[in-house]
């Protein structure tokens, strides 16, 4: 990188570093540091409730997921609207009249403290292990800028992330937010345009997604047929994404406490309310505007000769060991494909590609989607804006990453060190003991993001296995809370449990397509407990006031 992009670079991160330990000046207690007062207006919550689920995953392999499978991923978000809908009416006023401090609090409330501890400690793993691979995405960009071992970029990351969020809570979460998107859409429709305008002359946007279409690129809605019928382990088609994708939503935005946390600290119902609504507005068209600059890129290599593998490293360190003949006789026959403008053969010499830098690096994942977007930035794009690109990925991980911590300490403090370690302390107190949590959270991250080089999986994928295997059983627990007057805290006790390891079974067995587990795992726990509650004693149930 220049000189110009490194300068842009560090003066746009300082300045948000900056920025929000500014607005981290909050009232020093629990309401002040996780909620913010209780005092943001609808457009902050819409842009921090973006800003949190957006992250550098989004933005960095978002657009590689796309190059390689097309555009049938945003159909994993057709069920968000829907989800929006529900939350507002029936989950958002419960927390807001209650005004808890963790969604799990009104658990408690409803069943009893087991369960409300049960829940909050699932979240507390999703949320911890996903949060680890947030960092990792970032950590990705400084490693190839800076060649770096992405051991030391994880604690660089991570490291100054911890800064902002540590000293200022929720405030400075919102507040950092709302510039971090500003400058993401802004940056992002560059990206666009400039991906177009490189192309040959004659090549315009609509012949661009037309030669990307005819190679399979725009496939938007996909039906999950095959000729021996439903294909229940396709991972995207307009079912899993409507149905399965509404569960996860659901569960995501209504009971995640990393979402949750974003809008309890709306002023009041209403714009809380209001700021959910917006984002089942927003979220589908942005994730397709996403997801369409990694067709354009696509369309961009057409007419430009794109590397056989993306990732450089790894190729590197490959060709050092004794398939360095083969490799390099694969990519003179992926070049001479290229010449001949035969995609297909181009494709297939890829593949092998791949196949060769497995056993040449055994044990390493050679799944380089999460570098497609970086190698054309870092190629194509002019000085300065490469610069603020790489910004944007760094932003959009401190945003994501920043609410985590957050909610991750308050549930920390809330659900558990308030419950059982230290009920009666002053304001200021818990207040330093909730940055200590925040600090802590910090670090188990970092130490999750070294293990995350070799996930298997583009990082977007990742995360969204991990917290399907949770989330369907926590969003259980809710709808029978909400729901389901007749059942009890032991009942769903247990039915949380047998669920859980049901669907960690079943994900393991890999016999069905990760987004169905939501709809498993939360309808499990609802069949499960009116099985099991005729046999248990009738205990109370908790009035909600």
């Amino acid at each position: 990188m220049s000189s110009i992009d490194w300068s842009i670079l560090i003066v746009t991160l300082m300045g948000i570093i900056v920025y929000g330990i500014y607005k981290s000046r909050t009232s020093r207690n629990l309401e002040g540091y996780f909620l913010s007062n209780r005092s943001m207006p609808w457009f902050l919550v819409l842009l921090s409730i973006m800003g949190t689920q957006a992250s550098a995953i989004t933005f960095l392999t978002g657009p590689g997921q796309a190059y390689s499978d097309g555009m049938r991923f945003v159909q994993y978000y057709f069920g968000l609207p829907l989800a929006m809908i529900v939350i507002s009416i029936f989950f958002v006023p419960v927390f807001s009249r209650l005004k808890v401090f963790t969604a799990y609090e009104f658990l408690e409330q409803r069943f009893d403290l087991k369960t409300r501890t049960l829940t909050s400690a699932l979240f507390l793993i999703s949320r911890g292990l996903s949060t680890g691979i947030s960092i990792y995405a970032p950590s990705l960009v400084l490693s190839s800028l800076m060649g770096w071992n992405i051991y030391y970029t994880n604690v660089v990351m991570g490291g100054l992330l911890i800064v902002y969020t540590v000293s200022g809570g929720a405030k400075a979460v919102a507040h950092t937010q709302k510039l971090q998107m500003i400058i993401v859409f802004i940056s992002l429709f560059l990206v666009g345009y400039i991906a177009v305008k490189l192309l040959p002359a004659g090549i315009g946007f609509k012949e661009a997604i037309s030669e990307a279409g005819k190679l399979g690129k725009m496939n938007i809605i996909t039906t999950g047929q095959t000729p021996q019928g439903f294909d229940w382990k396709d991972k995207y088609n307009i079912w899993s994404g409507l149905i399965g994708g509404f569960f996860l939503a659901l569960s995501y935005f209504g009971t995640d406490h990393s979402q949750v946390g974003r809008y309890l600290t709306a002023k009041n119902l209403k714009e809380s309310r209001m700021g959910l609504l917006m984002n089942g507005l927003v979220k589908v068209p942005m994730q397709f505007f996403i997801l369409l600059i990694g067709v354009l890129i696509f369309s961009f290599y057409i007419y430009h000769k794109a590397p056989v593998y993306f990732d450089e490293g790894k190729v590197v360190r490959a060709e050092k060991t004794v398939f360095h003949d083969l490799l390099i006789l694969t990519e003179k026959k992926y070049e001479a494909a290229l010449v001949m403008n035969d995609q297909v053969t181009a494709a297939t010499n890829r593949n092998e590609y791949r196949s060769i830098l497995k056993k040449a690096l055994p044990g390493e994942d050679v799944n380089d989607n999460n570098y497609i977007f970086l190698h054309f930035v870092k190629d194509n794009l002019p000085v300065g804006l490469i610069g603020l690109i790489f910004a944007i990925i760094f932003l959009a991980a401190w945003g994501s990453i920043a609410a985590a911590l957050n909610s991750l300490a308050a549930c920390t403090m809330v659900d558990f060190h308030k419950k059982f370690f230290a009920k009666e302390e002053t304001a200021i107190h818990d207040y330093k003991i909730s940055q200590l949590y925040t600090l802590a959270w910090g670090i188990f991250c970092i130490i999750i993001a070294m293990f995350a080089q070799n996930i298997g999986n583009s990082l977007i994928e990742a995360v969204n296995i991990l917290g399907s295997i949770f989330y369907g059983v926590i969003l259980g627990i809710f709808l029978v809370a909400f729901w389901l007057r007749s059942i009890r805290g032991n009942a769903v006790f247990i039915a949380a449990i047998v669920s859980e390891i049901m669907i960690i079974v079943i994900y393991q067995m890999d016999i069905i397509s990760f987004l169905w587990l939501n709809v498993i795992g939360a309808l499990l726990v609802i069949i499960l407990s009116f099985m099991i509650q005729p046999f248990l004693k009738k205990d109370a149930v908790q009035k909600i006031s």
